[in-house]
C-alpha cells in the first residue's frame, strides 16, 4: 500500500518518473503508488550518509560479487550502499517499473557502481543508462577481465590473468603450446615487475573454472562502454574476489 502523505519533493519526483515515461500519462492510484515508493526508499538517500547504487547482475554466482561490493563499501564508515533487489517493489502492472525505479534511485544516489562479468542481460541497458548524462560522472563500472583491445600491455596483475585466460582457454592450443604461451606470457610479466609464475596462472585459472567463470569475450559495444569509463579514470577493472575487493578501494 503507498504511503499516505507524499514526499517534500514530489514534484520533483514525478518529473523524473515523467521523463523516463516520455510525458505518459498516470492513473491516480499509478502517482500515488510511486510517491509511496519515494517515501520508503529515497528518504535514506537523503541523509549524510554517502549512498553507493550497485548494479550488475542478480543471478549466481554473479550476485555474490555484488554483495562482495556491497560489503567492503559497508566498511567505510557513513556510507549506505544498496541493490535494487533489496527495496520494496511497484505494485503497477501497467507500467514499465524496473525503468521507474532505477530512475528514481539513480538519479538520488550520490555514486553508482557497476559490476560487470558477461556481455548479455540487463546490465547491458543499464551499461547505456549510466554512461549517459546525467548520471555519468557519479558511475564507476568494475568489469572482470576487461583490457581495451588496441592497447595491451602488463601493467597489472589483473592484466596478466585476463591475457592468460585467453591462453588457457583457448581450443586451439594443445597443452605444450598453452604452457609455452604461458611460460612467455610469465616473462613478460615479470619483466614489468609482477611476481608471478605460471604454476600461479594456472591456479587462477583453474579456480575460475571451477567456479564457473569463464573468461568474459565482451561485444564492441561493451568494450567502447568501458572505454569511455577508463579514459575518464572511472573504470577498474579486476579478474578475482580478491582483486574485486581491490578495486572497490578505488571507488571514492
Amino acid at each position: 500500500m503507498a504511503d499516505p502523505s507524499p514526499p517534500p519533493n514530489a514534484a520533483e519526483i514525478m518529473e523524473s518518473v515523467n521523463d523516463a515515461l516520455q510525458g505518459l500519462e498516470l492513473e491516480p492510484h499509478e502517482t500515488s503508488e510511486i510517491l509511496g515508493f519515494a517515501n520508503r526508499e529515497l528518504s535514506h538517500l537523503h541523509t549524510p550518509e554517502d549512498s553507493y547504487f550497485i548494479l550488475g547482475s542478480y543471478r549466481d554466482p554473479y550476485l555474490r560479487r555484488l554483495r562482495i561490493v556491497q560489503n567492503e563499501l559497508d566498511r567505510r564508515l557513513g556510507t549506505y550502499p544498496f541493490l535494487m533487489a533489496d527495496l520494496s517493489e511497484l505494485d503497477i502492472d501497467r507500467l514499465p517499473v524496473f525503468r521507474i525505479r532505477f530512475t528514481l534511485l539513480a538519479a538520488h544516489a550520490d555514486t553508482i557502481v557497476a559490476v560487470y562479468e558477461q556481455d548479455a542481460g540487463g546490465e547491458v541497458t543499464e551499461l547505456g543508462k549510466i554512461s549517459t548524462t546525467p548520471y555519468f560522472d557519479k558511475s564507476y563500472v568494475l568489469p572482470r577481465d576487461y583490457a581495451w583491445m588496441t592497447e595491451p600491455n602488463l601493467a597489472t596483475e589483473a592484466d596478466v590473468v585476463t591475457a592468460a585466460a585467453t591462453i588457457y582457454f583457448n581450443d586451439d592450443l594443445d597443452e605444450a603450446a598453452t604452457e609455452e604461451e604461458l611460460d612467455s606470457l610469465i616473462t613478460a610479466a615479470n619483466k614489468n615487475g609482477i611476481s608471478l609464475t605460471t604454476p600461479d596462472l594456472i591456479d587462477r585459472l583453474e579456480e575460475r573454472e571451477d567456479d564457473k567463470q569463464a573468461p568474459v569475450s565482451y561485444s564492441w559495444v561493451h568494450l567502447n562502454e568501458f572505454r569511455l569509463f577508463e579514459l575518464h579514470e572511472q573504470c577498474f577493472a579486476w579478474s578475482s574476489p580478491d582483486g574485486l575487493r581491490d578495486v572497490v578501494d578505488e571507488v571514492p
